[in-house]
């Protein structure tokens, strides 16, 4: 909430009929908050002895600095039995990180206090006669008497130093049908409204319909507006009283009925007002021609226009934009296509990661995809989207430098002018850190780019990993620089020490992700393949060497080496399976996973040559043993069911069976 949102918040929950004294206490408060001379004008019209603008308009202008600072309103306010809500919402903010796709913040809700009302309300009301249509305000506004009163043509009641016999009564009710005060209407042309001064509007409202029935309820100021609203389109209205009461009225009709259809019909002048509130409540607001005067209303419009007209306004109300927006098909089908910075693998937008083990050449394979991408050159006959890119190396400076020259080498040509890098240490959980990242990204022209962070453990030094609120923190700081950035980022991270479940940590790491990239190494040979994509992707592995470039000699004058990316000629079909969920196959599936990850990876010496360096391996016979327990089975069936098991897997392709051992494949 802004500081003219809060200040008119506080402004609200103060009573406008105070002594004079106070008045003019609270209006050079409210100067001091930087509330204008419309504002305070519209919290003073509410009350009974309103003087009138030209005197709010006076005092305003003599009001000069001292020691009525913004401070005192704020006091006053919530002397009066203000919330600053801003504050609670800071406190939030400063306990916990703000989400990625953070909603803009919106105003606060003005609180209303019931009050009882004076007894002299009750007293002015019971004297007063039912109205009926021949009441000149009523034929003037070609209204309906319904609920309305009219004070008696000898009644002796004086408010404001006027006497009010043969005035028009509207009652101001709680929601629940309790008087709260009246508003008193003279015959056009006589004079001003007044309300019943020492009494508080607190909860009241005044209901024109049936609000349960009605497809739209219109929220006006007066009564006036409300006879135009719901003569022309049968539908509720709900008079506020006042322009200050609009957000107050709004607020607790929307948290007596959530599914209730509001619209905000203002007074010319006040659509920024409306606007506001309609977001807060979930509503939509009216705004009539702009070359209309000010405070020019519903009612205005219909006597100038006709009630045709005025019904084709208030049957297209404005809508604050929403997060969620529900779409038919054919809005569906017309949505912009998937943009991607390398055609299906890696889309122009959202998170995405590549994994792989240590030494499987996970950054240089990142590495050579930044710089196509910089570029817009085609990788691996993947078509590619040029943008910036900027990479933040967070491990072995001098290694990547390496890397880098190795690149240049290799291709014979410098690296893409588009490629930007950052060495220095990050923390993706810091609030500090991300917001001066995210400002250096942008100042180097990287916004709706692609950002690397290699590695995600180096952006997340002593995070668990496996703990789900940490990883849940990580993923929520990368939503948001993603967020602030527009455009996609890379994390580099490494697969599980079960290289079959993926990356390593939280599975809700995974889940959050757009697209991810794994890469696999079985001895000399690499391959990385598509294991999320927002299209399915196409299950092709992409095979891949490592070629030894030579960057220089050292102080000894020794060769210094590094490595290329080279894509090699061959590809082959991957196919996905994943693991059974149920039965004898899941049971063995998980416990065999057991036993393999308490093995180890030392290669056992009778092995046989296609199990892939440092993949755990078991024998079949000890696998058998350690798997009989598991399966809740007819103890003399257990080595046959789990026979079957292994049997099945095999078949699968999720395990592999040779020379009598057993691994995974």
């Amino acid at each position: 909430m802004d500081n003219t949102a809060r200040a008119l918040s506080a402004l609200h929950a103060l009573d406008p009929g105070c002594a004079r004294e106070q008045w003019v206490r609270i209006g050079m408060a409210a100067k001091a908050a930087g509330l204008s001379l419309q504002d305070f004008t519209d919290w003073s019209s509410d009350a009974a002895n309103f003087s009138g603008e030209r005197d709010c308009a006076k005092f305003w202008r003599s009001i000069k600095d001292g020691p009525v600072t913004a401070a005192t309103l704020y006091s006053l306010a919530v002397a009066a039995g203000w919330t600053d809500v801003s504050k609670s919402r800071q406190n939030d903010r400063s306990k916990h990180p703000p989400p990625p796709a953070a909603r803009p913040a919106t105003p606060a809700r003005q609180q209303v206090i019931p009050k009882q009302a004076d007894k002299s309300v009750a007293t002015l009301w019971d004297r007063c006669a039912p109205a009926d249509y021949t009441h000149p305000y009523i034929v003037a506004k070609g209204g309906r008497p319904d609920g309305l009163r009219v004070v008696g043509a000898d009644d002796t009641t004086s408010i404001a130093g006027q006497q009010v016999a043969g005035w028009l009564v509207v009652p101001a009710r709680s929601p629940d049908g309790e008087l709260r005060t009246l508003q008193l209407i003279p015959p056009p042309g006589t004079g001003k409204k007044l309300n019943m001064p020492g009494a508080s509007f607190g909860d009241g409202l005044f209901v024109l319909g049936a609000l349960a029935q009605s497809a739209r309820v219109f929220i006006v100021e007066g009564i006036g507006q409300a006879w135009a609203c719901a003569r022309v389109t049968d539908c509720a209205a709900v008079v506020c009283f006042g322009a200050g009461r609009m957000s107050a009225v709004a607020a607790l009709l929307r948290r007596r009925s959530p599914a209730l259809p509001l619209v905000l019909v203002p007074d010319r002048g006040k659509e920024a007002q409306a606007a506001a509130i309609a977001r807060d409540v979930r509503g939509e607001w009216v705004e009539l021609p702009e070359d209309m005067p000010a405070n020019y209303d519903a009612n205005d419009f219909a006597a100038d226009h006709g009630a045709d007209e005025l019904a084709e306004l208030l049957d297209k109300p404005k809508a604050p934009a929403r997060r969620y927006r529900v779409l038919t098909a054919g809005d569906l089908l017309n949505t912009p296509p998937l943009r991607w910075l390398v055609r299906g693998v890696l889309p122009a937008q959202g998170l995405a990661c590549m994994y792989g083990a240590s030494g499987s050449g996970k950054s240089f394979l990142a590495l050579d995809l930044c710089a196509a991408v910089a570029e817009g050159e085609e990788w691996f006959g993947c078509r590619v989207s040029a943008t910036r890119v900027v990479y933040l190396a967070l491990e072995g400076e001098f290694g990547f430098r390496q890397r880098l020259h190795a690149w240049q080498v290799h291709q014979g040509r410098e690296v893409p002018a588009g490629l930007r890098f950052i060495i220095q240490a990050f923390d993706l959980r810091s609030p500090e850190d991300l917001a001066e990242l995210a400002d250096a990204v942008t100042a180097s022209g990287g916004p709706d780019g692609l950002l690397i962070i290699d590695t995600l453990n180096r952006a997340s030094v002593g995070a668990d990993e496996n703990s789900g609120r940490d990883m849940g923190e990580i993923i929520d700081a990368a939503k948001l620089l993603q967020t602030r950035l527009g455009g996609a980022v890379l994390l580099i991270h490494h697969s599980g020490k079960d290289q079959t479940k993926g990356l390593r940590g939280h599975s809700s790491l995974n889940a959050a992700l757009d697209a991810a990239l794994e890469v696999r190494r079985e001895g000399d040979r690499r391959e990385w393949v598509i294991a999320k994509s927002k299209d399915d992707g196409d299950g092709t592995a992409h095979p891949f060497r490592l070629e030894a470039v030579e960057v220089g000699t050292d102080e000894h004058g020794d060769a210094m080496t590094s490595c290329a990316v080279v894509p090699e000629a061959r590809q082959t079909e991957f196919r996905r399976v994943l693991p059974p969920k149920s039965g004898n196959q899941a049971v063995v599936w998980n416990a065999l996973g057991e036993i393999l990850r308490r093995t180890g990876e030392a290669r056992p010496k009778d092995a046989p040559e296609r199990l892939p360096f440092g993949r755990p391996a078991v024998t079949l016979e000890r696998a058998i043993v350690g798997l009989r327990e598991r399966l809740a089975v007819d103890p003399k069936r257990k080595t046959e069911r789990v026979q079957q098991a292994l049997t099945g897997l095999q078949a699968k392709g999720l395990i592999v069976i040779d020379g009598g051992y057993v691994w995974t494949a």
